[in-house]
């Protein structure tokens, strides 16, 4: 199998980006359809139309209905061929990220993805998550390629909520322990074929970068405050993780992420929040060092990230929920199979309790 690495066509990431996003359009198309949900039109709908002022690219808004659903894509790709749109961009989180790059797909325009958050890795993948009307997961769209084009506006993502960024801290905290468990496994990554060096490089700089800057980005954050250290984590959670997971490979802590949904205890928690925890118990799976295990539990416990079951909703679980939640993270289907030694339903459950003894440890409680 040969090695693969994927990633944007281009990532752009700096303060003020949002009010070039017409100069960026009229390279892809003549007319854009802008994805956005109601309360970001209010946000920044006028910003984004002053952009378009003057440039040789047209845009027609429409609302976001809230869900990534194939009724969605349908309604939004009518649009697209009654406005005679060529280009496809979609603002905001990442429902809207995996319609707009659905809707593109289908009809067959190039796709650009603006972020106002910095919660996940999603933006930069060949991937649209699809749920039913009611928000029931339904099935994975594997794209044949990534966005056109990836736009952060730090500026306008450090004004979000801090446990965003945050949660997003935690999604990119898994990269390089499941990218380095799928290279010693010789695993294939979500791109399709072996690890490049590349994206083991990308994926180990992902995880300095957090622990470098990622607790002077929360504290920057919290004071109101855009630093070069927020610039960074930006970064780290958006484009090191995105191409650091998809050509890297999944593993552990997304699979045991899988898992906990399974405990309604856990619904309110955000996807990077969990697959922190899930971090954390991949790492007692493996029996890494001690020292290494406590540099990422007090990393967590600094940036306010959830390193027991009680802080993710879960303390009161019983062995019975425990189970579920390790077999669903067995799933024939899941990335826990990417492991680099067989790994049972049984050895899962008790590295999450382990896990939750290590955090009331670390949290000296």
């Amino acid at each position: 199998m040969a090695k693969v690495l994927i990633s944007p066509g281009k990532y752009v990431q700096g303060a003020g980006e949002m009010k070039k996003l017409g100069e960026y359009a009229q390279n892809y198309g003549k007319k854009a359809l802008i994805l956005i949900s109601k309360g970001g039109y209010k946000r920044i709908g006028a910003m984004v139309e002053k952009s378009f002022e003057g440039k040789e690219c047209g845009y027609v808004f429409d609302y976001f209905n809230g869900e990534c659903s194939k009724k969605e894509i349908k309604r939004l790709g009518e649009i697209v061929k009654k406005e005679a749109c060529d280009v496809v961009i979609g603002i905001g989180g990442g429902k809207i990220f995996d319609t707009a790059k659905a809707v593109a797909y289908y009809e067959k325009t190039p796709v650009l993805i603006c972020p106002t958050i910095a919660s996940t890795d999603a933006p930069c993948s060949a991937l649209s998550v699809i749920y039913t009307e009611e928000g029931v997961f339904e099935e994975y769209l594997f794209l044949p390629s990534n966005p056109d084009m990836v736009m952060m506006d730090t500026e306008i993502i450090a004004e979000s909520p801090v446990r965003l960024t945050v949660a997003g801290m935690g999604d990119a905290l898994a990269t390089y322990f499941e990218a380095r468990a799928c290279q010693r496994s010789d695993a294939a990554s979500c791109a399709g074929g072996k690890i490049t060096g590349a994206a083991m490089a990308l994926a180990k700089l992902c995880f300095d970068t957090l622990m470098e800057e990622g607790v002077k980005a929360k504290l920057a954050l919290e004071a109101g405050a855009c630093t070069e250290a927020v610039e960074k984590v930006i970064e780290a959670n958006t484009l090191l993780s995105g191409i650091g997971f998809e050509s890297g490979g999944l593993a552990g802590a997304h699979a045991i992420h899988n898992g906990l949904t399974v405990l309604e205890e856990c619904h309110h928690m955000y996807h990077g929040e969990k697959v922190a925890f899930g971090t954390i118990t991949q790492l007692v799976l493996e029996n890494i060092p001690s020292e290494e295990l406590q540099q990422v539990i007090d990393f967590c416990i600094e940036c306010g990230l959830p390193v027991t079951l009680e802080q993710l909703g879960a303390g009161k679980i019983t062995e019975e929920q425990l189970m579920k939640v390790a077999e669903a993270a067995c799933a024939e289907t899941d990335t826990l199979h990417n492991m680099p030694f067989e790994v049972t339903p049984k050895k899962v459950a008790d590295a999450i309790k382990a896990a939750d003894a290590y955090g009331h440890y670390f949290l000296g409680e």
